[in-house]
């Protein structure tokens, strides 16, 4: 047994003796429940934004473009590429990984690995998710990208393809480090891009669990998870530089919220903070799928075409948020062209809707052709003709002569 473990045993048996719970993480949740909510004009956070996850529509925000330390919220960004590795077949969950001598080094909540230990791809997906597990994150990173370096370079390069403008990554955990910083809005994007994977909320609602068969408990420090209806995640986050941080989601109904605040003074300041901020997000707003547009819609004449008309289509879009109450007084107003002139390509823009809430423009998506439209040429007009033709012989020989 190595010196780390044969410490960590007799740290154990010491909790055992005073009849406490082992507990692989230094960021104990508490069992207290949540703290009350307080007014969002006291929200007890340096930083802070409340977006909904489908659109990226903002419901509130303070300071949300402020750079500052997240922490363990950095995460985040660790897990989105390992969910996008699994998607991609890049890794698996039954995969095996060692541990290296970096990994095994690393300071701040850990799960105690052991330099050539293997464990899993799940159980460290797990630790990183439940427990925040520094060593875990970093074995993942190395196994992804070969070291946590080069681990680090692609989350770097991930944030800025998602638009992560005031964004820098130092490390894959978030322990403190100099030039490492990021902001709420751009937590809020990198949980939204996250929550597209579905999988990740298997484990990021896990409220406890174990590892190696059981010998290990973990139990969740987001305590959302147990005390918040409808919390799926996500991600805390402490240090000294950072303060208290989390990303908080939760979905309810068709509603799903993303809520980030930074810098908080306590662990119980970030609970109240958050849960402040979907509490407002729930009771204030809701989602909204817009009615169909097809009965409005005609086929639009072409002039010297193959075809005298063509289908207009559209991709409606998604739900919208607007504030309670609201919902019947969206309308969509739809545009068409009278007619056009061939050709006409497939996806050519033939109109537009345009959807307003009173005097707001909440979105515009165009209206566009399902279907090419040859131009009327001589040998089209000559292949327009044999067929027809053709199929008057065919309804003659089916009829019969007159």
């Amino acid at each position: 047994m190595s010196g780390k473990r044969r410490f960590a045993a007799l740290l154990l048996a010491l909790l055992l003796c005073l009849g406490a719970t082992p507990v692989l993480a230094q960021e104990e949740p508490d069992e207290e429940g949540l703290p009350a909510a307080v007014s969002l004009d006291e929200l007890p956070a340096k930083s802070a934004i409340l977006m909904e996850q489908s659109t990226g529509k903002v419901l509130f925000e303070k300071d949300a473009d402020v750079q500052m330390a997240p922490a363990s919220v950095t995460k985040v960004m660790s897990l989105l590429l390992v969910m996008e590795a699994l998607d991609a077949g890049q890794i698996h969950l039954e995969d095996m990984v060692t541990c290296s001598e970096h990994a095994a080094s690393m300071g701040g909540t850990q799960i105690w690995l052991e330099v050539g230990e293997q464990m899993s791809v799940e159980d460290l997906l797990k630790a990183t998710c439940v427990v925040s597990a520094n060593d875990a994150t970093v074995a993942l990173g190395e196994y992804i990208a070969g070291s946590e370096e080069g681990f680090v370079q692609r989350m770097n390069q991930r944030a800025q393809e998602l638009g992560m403008a005031n964004t820098h990554f130092v490390n894959a955990t978030g322990l403190d480090a100099e030039g490492h910083l990021t902001t709420a809005r751009d937590i809020a994007i990198m949980s939204r891009e996250l929550m597209k994977h579905e999988a990740i909320t298997q484990y990021t609602t896990i409220w406890m669990d174990s590892l190696r068969n059981g010998a290990n408990e973990l139990v969740n420090t987001n305590k959302l998870i147990r005390f918040y209806e409808g919390a799926t995640g996500l991600k805390t986050g402490t240090t000294d530089s950072a303060g208290s941080c989390l990303s908080a989601t939760a979905t309810r109904d068709s509603l799903s919220l993303v809520a980030v605040v930074m810098g908080c003074a306590t662990s119980k300041d970030r609970f109240a903070a958050a849960r402040s901020l979907l509490d407002s997000g729930f009771a204030n707003y809701t989602s909204v799928t817009l009615p169909s547009i097809d009965e409005q819609l005609s086929p639009v004449p072409v002039s010297g075409g193959v075809n005298t008309a063509v289908q207009p289509t559209y991709t409606p879009p998604g739900t919208l948020v607007v504030e309670k109450g609201a919902a019947q007084e969206i309308k969509q107003t739809v545009t068409l062209v009278p007619s056009v002139t061939a050709p006409v390509e497939q996806g050519q823009t033939l109109g537009e809707v345009v959807v307003t809430l009173g005097e707001e423009e909440l979105y515009a998506y165009p209206i566009v052709a399902a279907q090419a439209v040859e131009k009327m040429d001589f040998f089209a007009a000559l292949k327009s003709l044999i067929y027809s033709v053709v199929c008057m012989e065919q309804r003659t020989s089916i009829g019969g002569a007159p």
